[in-house]
């Protein structure tokens, strides 16, 4: 398939749409006329457009450069849906199989070909497409070449080759999530000082950002997918393994359909689930942050967290994957004070040098900044990569529901005074045995250690444990506390804590509220994508007639549903309701292979 075809003409005939979107069209001018480019864009934000046209456009074939083994296959089938010519080659492979995907390629019949980084790193496959004619080189998922990033590969280092080896041949690196110094460290690594940079909006309006205090997460969990996301598909990302199984059992046995995925199952069913969760509607995944990497899956209605990110970068590529078709979805994290003290513990146990656990702190710190802040969290997220937050959004619980704050000057002061009174007495311990003396209580453990003779026992009444739990987290989160290097999440004092005894800071804090308080009354409150085609009941009869064709031949064809139409799609022919190939022709994301391929069987359905 590969043209000389203006990119425009290409994007009509092949995907179905009319015109590019955002920075798209530069992007593909760019590398269309031999030229480097480095791409921030947004999940959803249509990254794949701007190496497929090219390679589409440019005599030759788009080599991609992807970590997605598993999800290679899915890619390809997406694309052989449109018309397009492609392959990969990876370990799944036999060798049969990989000899005619190297055949097609240096015989010129492929339009584009992906292939594992890994793959780089061996002499035979530099010498393969030394063979052939290469039309570009696509870097996908680029922050994987940045030890700055969240989702450091080595193999990424091997391809700096590209460059050197074929220094003619353009190259477009493609990411999501990058800060400046992850940017800075990507053109770095990969040669591209010459390249034009792009950085689209960060913002995705359609996802509503939630952080909630933790109090039985798994139920509130339960809660939050039973009043407003029952029946949809999403994500829930935990931090443990076991934590990933006991949770899909839970929701399992609440009548929630849900899966596992973690690296501790073996491929064949990290691939089944995985393929699962492509083609099965209503169903949960859930998983380690080992799970959702290139995942392309429109409809996700809600990613969860039951654990508090390690990064803003990695929580912001991980709630990426709710709502890429534009229509409304939900980021929720239950977060709570055993997930500061575990991550600080964490980092200051973490293997690499001094500078190293500076960033990792650094990290938690953007983290921590964003679960507590009573500004707007969206306006935290952008400005966190760069980018200027504008009004109010609107469409976060902050905004929604914008917490109070109180001094909490004296509150902290008994606490860090307690640390004190502690230390003097050569101990150290966690958050729920302080909070045990400033309550008053007298438990085996209180008075066995005499710590009922302590100055600051029971001084601390006017709160309750959930409110003396909430103070403990701002103080972590504020760096007026931190963990200890023991390994057991006993807390010391920073630098900090002696303006806040002598009373030189003041301390504001966020009242904790119940977690019921911060749950929308119902899933009403939703706001309706922009450009949704309205239909009157006839249309929404006639849609969901199409929906039940399309997964009948998805099903048939072992494809996900949206390889065969996204919803917008058959949403718009049931608002036009066709009754010849030049009407449906006309259809947003109804290119030529499939007018072909499905054209009969639609004018069948809106009863041409």
């Amino acid at each position: 398939m590969t043209t000389t075809h203006a990119p425009t003409e290409v994007l009509s005939r092949v995907f179905g749409y009319d015109a590019f979107r955002g920075d798209q069209a530069q992007i593909i001018d760019t590398v269309v006329s031999g030229g480097d480019a480095l791409v921030l864009m947004p999940t959803g934000g249509g990254k794949s457009l701007c190496y497929q046209v090219p390679s589409l456009v440019r005599p030759g074939t788009g080599v991609v450069i992807s970590p997605l083994i598993a999800l290679m296959q899915d890619q390809v089938d997406a694309l052989g849906a449109l018309g397009v010519r492609a392959a990969f080659l990876n370990s799944t492979q036999s060798s049969e199989e990989r000899r005619a995907v190297e055949a097609a390629y240096v015989a010129g019949e492929l339009d584009l070909l992906y292939l594992a980084p890994e793959r780089l790193s061996a002499p035979s496959t530099l010498a393969l497409l030394d063979r052939g004619e290469i039309a570009l080189f696509a870097i996908d998922e680029a922050h994987c070449v940045s030890s700055w990033g969240h989702d450091f590969r080595p193999d990424y280092l091997a391809l700096a080759v590209l460059g050197e080896r074929w220094p003619a041949v353009p190259r477009i690196a493609l990411t999501a999530t990058a800060t400046e110094a992850t940017r800075a460290d990507i053109v770095t690594r990969l040669g591209l000082d010459d390249a034009r940079v792009f950085v689209s909006s960060f913002d995705r309006p359609n996802i509503e950002y939630r952080i909630v205090a933790k109090d039985n997460p798994r139920q509130q969990l339960l809660d939050l997918l039973r009043t407003e996301h029952a029946g949809d598909s999403g994500i829930v990302y935990c931090l443990s393994r076991r934590s990933v199984e006991e949770t899909a059992t839970f929701l399992s046995r609440n009548n929630i359909p849900a899966l596992p995925y973690h690296a501790g199952l073996d491929a064949r069913q990290r691939a089944e689930h995985q393929s699962r969760f492509l083609r099965e509607p209503g169903l949960v995944i859930t998983a380690t942050i080992a799970f959702g990497m290139g995942i392309d899956k429109p409809d996700v209605r809600f990613v969860a967290h039951l654990d508090l990110p390690k990064s803003v970068e990695g929580y912001y590529q991980e709630t990426g994957r709710a709502g890429r078709d534009g229509n409304p979805a939900t980021a929720w994290l239950a977060y709570g004070l055993q997930d500061v003290v575990q991550q600080r513990k964490m980092v200051q146990t973490s293997e690499g040098d001094a500078a190293h656990k500076r960033r990792l702190g650094a990290n938690l710190d953007a983290m921590l900044a964003l679960c507590e802040t009573v500004e707007c969290r969206r306006g935290q997220l952008l400005a966190y990569f760069g980018q200027p937050a504008g009004p109010a959004c609107g469409n976060c619980d902050t905004c929604t529901a914008p917490p109070e704050t109180w001094d909490g000057t004296v509150a902290a002061q008994k606490f860090l005074s307690a640390i004190v009174r502690l230390a003097q007495r050569r101990q150290r311990y966690g958050a729920g045995h302080v909070v045990d003396i400033l309550l008053g209580r007298t438990n085996d453990r209180i008075v066995s250690l005499d710590h009922t003779s302590l100055s600051v026992y029971g001084i601390g009444t006017e709160l309750d444990e959930r409110q003396w739990r909430g103070v403990v987290r701002q103080l972590l989160a504020q760096r007026l506390l931190t963990v200890g290097d023991d390994g057991y999440g006993t807390l010391e004092l920073t630098e900090e804590s002696s303006a806040v005894l002598r009373g030189e800071r003041q301390v504001r804090l966020r009242h904790e509220v119940k977690p019921s308080a911060t749950r929308r009354s119902s899933a009403s409150g939703r706001k309706a994508k922009a450009d949704d085609v309205p239909l009157d009941a006839a249309g929404e009869a006639l849609f969901e007639e199409l929906r039940a064709w399309r997964a009948a031949t998805a099903k048939e064809a072992g494809l996900p549903a949206y390889v065969v139409f996204h919803d917008a799609t058959l949403r718009q022919i049931a608002a036009v309701r066709p009754t010849s190939r030049e009407q449906l022709a006309g259809v947003s994301g109804l290119g030529a292979a499939k007018l072909e391929k499905y054209g009969d069987a639609l004018l069948g359905i809106t009863g041409a």
